[in-house]
């Protein structure tokens, strides 16, 4: 039984979100799955990403493969430099406290990114200017009638 890591698509139509789920392969996309580990949301500013590390962790060592798009989400949460610095420690490369210090290392860095670009951002839309329309002044002249010429009164001859 292949199993595979990836996203289970809810929300209605043009609003996607997403369950990160682990399920068989040969399961339907949005059907039966064997655990759910997070979810993701695109709509936001930027992406919101709840994901379980050690449950996505287990399932990576136990040889489930995520998708192209569950891929990314796990490196960009850290998930699949966790599990290279776990190998390094089976093969007696460093120990598990040095694997630990390097990933708290890289996931400190990594939050101080994420805050930066974040800012940018906001600030960016802050900066951005509002569409106001330009109205330009019209001098309207008023034309002056000439007095009109009294018809009432009866013509003399």
């Amino acid at each position: 039984m292949a199993v595979k890591m990836r996203l289970q698509r809810h929300g209605s139509k043009k609003r996607p979100f997403y369950f990160i789920v682990v399920a068989d392969g040969r399961a339907p996309r949005d059907g039966k799955f064997i655990q759910k580990i997070g979810t993701y949301n695109p709509l936001t500013v930027p992406a919101t990403i709840q994901l379980d590390r050690q449950k996505a962790l287990e399932w990576l060592n136990k040889g489930a493969q995520p998708t192209d798009t569950v891929r990314r989400i796990l490196s960009f949460k850290g998930v699949l430099y966790l599990k290279h610095l776990l190998r390094g420690v089976k093969m007696g490369l460093f120990d598990d406290a040095a694997a630990m210090t390097k990933f708290q290392e890289w996931h400190n860095e990594h939050e101080a990114t994420i805050t930066r670009r974040n800012d940018e951002h906001r600030n960016k839309q802050r900066a951005k200017k509002v569409y106001v329309p330009i109205v330009k002044k019209v001098e309207v002249k008023e034309e002056v009638a000439a007095p009109a010429e009294d018809n009432s009164a009866p013509a003399e001859a």
